[in-house]
């Protein structure tokens, strides 16, 4: 199973990406898919998850700003980032919870960079 991430880039304070991570690969079902980022020198910290059934969690400090939603049609969660502010830098990570033929077991994409600066 591989997780393609896409949809890093540079970006003012204020405003807006949206990052797509696509699953692909003998897996069966995917129960959760999420988003975590790592800034230089900080450890690995939950973004958003989401559960399927309406079921999201988040970090407080992106709550009413960054937006994560699934196409489980096409095994992709996304990440739409509104109102960006500097601390948002990091390198943002998609991560998938599922069952294959091996059992369950969790996945992770390569990281893409988000950098929120003027």
């Amino acid at each position: 199973v591989q997780l393609q991430a896409s949809g890093g880039g540079l970006v003012q304070p204020g405003g807006s990406l949206r990052l797509s991570c696509a699953a692909s690969g003998s897996i069966f079902r995917i129960n959760v898919m999420g988003w975590y980022r790592q800034a230089p020198g900080k450890q690995r910290e939950l973004v958003a998850v989401d559960a399927n059934l309406g079921r999201t969690n988040y970090a407080d400090s992106v709550k009413g700003r960054l937006t994560i939603s699934r196409d489980n049609a096409r095994n992709t969660v996304y990440l739409q980032m509104n109102s960006l502010k500097p601390d948002d830098t990091a390198v943002y990570y998609c991560n998938a919870f599922g069952l294959t033929g091996s059992g369950y077991s969790t996945y992770w994409g390569q990281g893409t960079q988000v950098t929120v600066s003027s």
